[in-house]
C-alpha cells in the first residue's frame, strides 16, 4: 500500500496512566477503504488506542495525521467533526427510548428547529433494512434482543457518514444471520470508501473480514500483516507470545448420578401463541459439562432464567438431587443451589460503582455478618482467596470493577457465583467478549469446578467452544430440543444441521 492510502496514522503514541503505562511508542497505520484489524489480550492497550483516535482519550506523547496532515482530537465531538465514529463493545443505549431515538440522540434531523420525526424515521427505516433484520424503528430498545441493540448501536454509527468507523467486537452478541449482513454493510462501506478499523477476538473472523492485522502486546505493537498472508496460529502466537495448542483440548473425566432434572419445561410467548420454550427435557449429572448451542433467539437464555426463577409463566418440573426445585424468585434458587453467571455481566452480572471486593461477595452478605455488622477481616481473607485461585489480575481488591479487562470481570462474576456455593452453575456465554488466553483460563476454571463435583451447564454460539469444552451437547432450535450429542457423535456439521 502507498502512503497515500493511509487515512488515519497514529505515530509514536504512548499513554500513561497514573505510572501505568498503556501504550508505549505505538504506529498504527488506517488504510482507506479497507478494514484494518486489530487484535491483542485483554489489556494490551486496543481499547486505550481506539478512545486516542475516538478523542475519548489523549496520549501522552506521539501524535495523530489524517491525509497526512498533524491532527488534534482532545474531544469525540472534534473526532466526529473529522468524521471518526467508534461502536464501543459494551451496550450505549437508551432502553426507555426507541430504536430510532436512539439512533438520532443528540445528532436529530431538524426542520425549522424542530425535529422532523418523519424524517428520522425514514432514515433509521433505511439504515435498519441494511441488516435484514425484523426491527421496529418504533419499538423501545429495551425490549430488543442484546444482539438486535447491537444492531441499533451500529446503525447509530452510521447516521453519523463517517469515513472512519471504529468497531470494538462489533458480533459479540450477533446471530450467524446478522454477522453474515454486517459483513455485507462492511464490504459496502469499504467499497464506498470507508476505512474500518476492526476489534475482535474471534479469530477466525478477523481472517474473513479483515485487510491488515496488527497485534499489540503489553501496550507495544507486535506485528502487522496482510490478512491473506497469515492464519489463526500466527495471531495466537503474537498475541500471546506462548504455546497454545492446549487451550481447545478435551479432558475426560468421570461423572456422577444425575444431579438436576429438567421435565417437559415450556415457556409461553406474552407476544405471540409460539412459545419461547416447548416441552424441554434433559438430565444433568454431577460433575459433567452439559454445552447448550444454538442460533439467536433459540432459547438458550429464557432457559437459564426459568432454572433461575426469573420466568414466573413457565410449566414444567425441576428436580435438583431428587427434590422438587420450589420458589420462582432468584434468592429461592440460590438457596437451593442454582447460580447464573449472566450473558450481559455489565448490566446483570457486576454493579460498575462497587470495588472488586464488593462486587464478589455482594450475593452472599449473610456469609460475613456478625449481628448488625459485617466481618470485613473475614470478607476480605475471603475475597483476597478468590482472586487468588481464580487469577484475578487487579491491582488491589478495592479497585473499581470498571476499571478491569473484560476477562478479569468475568472472573468476578464466577467469584460471586462460586460464593453462593452452588451445586449447579448456569454460564450463558461466558467468553463473550473476551480474548483466547481469557478463554483458555475460563475453560480451565470450568474444567476444574467439575472435576470438584459441580454440574455445569454453558450457552455459546461458537460452535468450537462447544465441541472443546462438553461432554454433552444439547441443541436448542426456536425453543426446542432439536438434537442431543455425545463426545463420540458431536461435529461441527451434526450441530449445524440440528439448528435449521
Amino acid at each position: 500500500m502507498q502512503q497515500s492510502d493511509v487515512v488515519l496514522r497514529a505515530e509514536s503514541i504512548t499513554k500513561v496512566f497514573s505510572g501505568t503505562v498503556a501504550l508505549r511508542g505505538v504506529d498504527f497505520n488506517v488504510y482507506r477503504g479497507k478494514v484494518n484489524v486489530l487484535i491483542g489480550e485483554n489489556g494490551a492497550g486496543k481499547s486505550t488506542l481506539m478512545k486516542i483516535l475516538a478523542g475519548v482519550e489523549q496520549a501522552t506523547s506521539g501524535r495523530l495525521l489524517l491525509d497526512g496532515e498533524e491532527a488534534r482530537i482532545t474531544n469525540t465531538h472534534e473526532a466526529a467533526q473529522h468524521g471518526i465514529g467508534i461502536i464501543y463493545q459494551e451496550l450505549n443505549l437508551f432502553p426507555n427510548l426507541s430504536v430510532t431515538e436512539n439512533i438520532f440522540m443528540a445528532r436529530e434531523l431538524t426542520a425549522r428547529g424542530v425535529i422532523n420525526e418523519q424524517a428520522q424515521q425514514r432514515r433509521a427505516t433505511e439504515l435498519l433494512a441494511r441488516f435484514d433484520q425484523p426491527i421496529d424503528p418504533r419499538a423501545l430498545v429495551g425490549d430488543l434482543r442484546v444482539g438486535q441493540q447491537q444492531l441499533v448501536e451500529i446503525a447509530r454509527a452510521l447516521a453519523q457518514n463517517v469515513r472512519i468507523l471504529i468497531m470494538d467486537e462489533p458480533t459479540s452478541a450477533l446471530s450467524t444471520a446478522e454477522v453474515t449482513a454486517l459483513f455485507r454493510v462492511i464490504n459496502e462501506l469499504k467499497a464506498q470508501g470507508v476505512a474500518i478499523i476492526y476489534i475482535s477476538h474471534k479469530l477466525e473472523e478477523l481472517l474473513q473480514i479483515g485487510d491488515f492485522v496488527t497485534v499489540l502486546r503489553d501496550g507495544e505493537l507486535i506485528a502487522t500483516a496482510p490478512a491473506v498472508d497469515i492464519n489463526v496460529n500466527w495471531i495466537v502466537e503474537k498475541m500471546v507470545g506462548r504455546d497454545t495448542t492446549s487451550f481447545f483440548h478435551h479432558e475426560a473425566h468421570e461423572r456422577g448420578q444425575p444431579l438436576l432434572e429438567v421435565s417437559h419445561l415450556t415457556l409461553p410467548n406474552p407476544r405471540s401463541s409460539e412459545d419461547l420454550l416447548k416441552d424441554v427435557s434433559f438430565t444433568l449429572h454431577a460433575g459433567e459439562i452439559l454445552g447448550v448451542y444454538g442460533l439467536m433467539g433459540a432459547g438458550r437464555t429464557e432457559l437459564f432464567e426459568c432454572l433461575m426463577g426469573m420466568r414466573g409463566t413457565y410449566t414444567g418440573e425441576f428436580l435438583l438431587q431428587g427434590k422438587a426445585v420450589t420458589g420462582h424468585n432468584i434468592a429461592d434458587r440460590i438457596a437451593q443451589g442454582l447460580m447464573l453467571v449472566p450473558e450481559d455481566r455489565q448490566q446483570q452480572g457486576l454493579v460498575q460503582s462497587l470495588s472488586v471486593a464488593s462486587n464478589i461477595t455482594l450475593a452472599n452478605l449473610s456469609k460475613f455478618a456478625k449481628g448488625f455488622y459485617l466481618s470485613q477481616p473475614d470478607e476480605a481473607r475471603t475475597v483476597s482467596q478468590m482472586v487468588r485461585e481464580l487469577a484475578i489480575k487487579t491491582a488491589n481488591p478495592q479497585q473499581l470493577i470498571g476499571t478491569l479487562s473484560g476477562g478479569n470481570q468475568q472472573k468476578v462474576v464466577v467469584a460471586k457465583a462460586l460464593l453462593t456455593e452452588p451445586k449447579v452453575l448456569l454460564l450463558d456465554e461466558p467468553t463473550r467478549g473476551i480474548d483466547v488466553g481469557a478463554k483458555a483460563e475460563m475453560f480451565e476454571i470450568m474444567r476444574r469446578l467439575a472435576a470438584q463435583g459441580l454440574g455445569v451447564i454453558f450457552s455459546s454460539s461458537e460452535l468450537l467452544e462447544v465441541l472443546a469444552l462438553a461432554d454433552r451437547i444439547l441443541v436448542l432450535s426456536k425453543g426446542k430440543i432439536t438434537g442431543e450429542f455425545d463426545r463420540a457423535t458431536a461435529t461441527e456439521t451434526a450441530l449445524v444441521n440440528a439448528c435449521s
